[in-house]
């Protein structure tokens, strides 16, 4: 691969820092996907600094904390060389339900208090709402945060799977250096009235879900925990008609000597600079072969016959079930 220092960096926003091209999500090492192996985990997110990664992705509600515990544990001696972004107000019970979301500006400096404190560190340097809270206008939850900036807690301030209104309201109390949205060969629906106004106004896309929560890599569903259970694209009829999608790309990815989750995720480097997608890789092996992209090169007409053996309106099932679709404000 690449040397790190040979990698152009990316820019987060036009206010933000410069990263890396691919950054690296925690989420899955916190039993989202099943059990999780954690000195596997410390060792991936170990090797994603090695190979020059330095935007690293977590959420407060990620293990109900397990997962800032573990990037403490991982980051102990290695702060300095990463950013550190936090998703923050999901709510959940102690049997792991989901109870909706609190963005008021006093559950905002909250949420941010112990995050600092699971994390161990003296500020964070992207913090985002996980969702749009129905109940809170965006401004008082940015203006929260812009609060703490001010304050030396929290350096830039981020957005999560918002629509193009939410979007325009929030980058008017406070510069946004990034939305974070799902975004994948199959889940293209941002670049329509989404991706534009980002474009406008100057705000980066951290793209999750690049491979499609393993539809693209060929991930199987690891049991009962897994959280793909409740997800219409790998429901079994589904899952059949999706899986031809896949089978196509893996011709195409084959024709390249690469693998179908190299060829997911060069794609996403090649659709804009703006993008830098967010890989949620639990093994270092998984992480060696999605930084491998960085060496892939696809032409114009390359990403047409990507795009056009997998039309996003073949896609059968929506990427959540019917009820987030509907409150989804980035769905709206």
């Amino acid at each position: 691969m690449t040397t790190a220092s040979a990698i152009q960096p990316r820019k987060l926003g036009r206010t933000g820092p410069a990263v890396f091209p691919i950054a690296l999500g925690c989420m899955g090492m916190s039993g989202m996907y099943g059990p999780a192996d954690e000195p596997e985990s410390l060792a991936t997110i170990h090797a994603a600094i090695d190979a020059g990664v330095t935007l690293i992705d977590t959420g407060d509600f990620y293990g109900m904390g397990h997962n800032e515990m573990l990037l403490s544990q991982a980051l102990r001696f290695f702060r300095e060389k990463v950013l550190i972004s936090v998703k923050f107000g999901a709510q959940r019970g102690p049997d792991g339900a989901w109870l909706g979301y609190d963005a008021r500006p006093a559950a905002v400096k909250t949420a941010l208090a112990y995050s600092l404190k699971r994390l161990g560190v003296d500020h964070i340097d992207i913090y985002r709402p996980a969702r749009l809270d129905p109940n809170v206008p965006i401004e008082d939850t940015v203006g929260a945060i812009a609060e703490m900036i001010k304050a030396g807690y929290v350096r830039n301030i981020g957005l999560s799977e918002v629509g193009p209104e939410t979007i325009r309201r929030a980058a008017a109390v406070h510069p946004i250096v990034d939305l974070q949205i799902e975004y994948s060969l199959i889940s293209r629906s941002p670049e329509s009235k989404i991706f534009p106004v980002l474009e406008e106004l100057g705000i980066a896309v951290t793209a999750y879900g690049i491979l499609s929560r393993g539809l693209l890599s060929g991930s199987a569903i690891s049991g009962s925990g897994d959280i793909r259970n409740r997800f219409p694209r790998f429901n079994a009829e589904n899952l059949a008609r999706n899986q031809k999608l896949v089978a196509r790309l893996a011709e195409i990815a084959a024709g390249k000597g690469i693998t179908k989750s190299q060829l997911a995720v060069a794609w996403a480097l090649a659709k804009s600079r703006s993008i830098i997608p967010l890989i949620g890789a639990r093994t270092r092996t998984q992480l060696a072969e999605s930084l491998a992209a960085l060496d892939v090169r696809l032409t114009p007409d390359e990403i047409a016959a990507i795009e056009a053996a997998a039309p996003a309106d073949a896609v059968a099932g929506t990427r959540y079930d019917a009820h987030q679709m509907q409150v989804l404000d980035s769905e709206k």
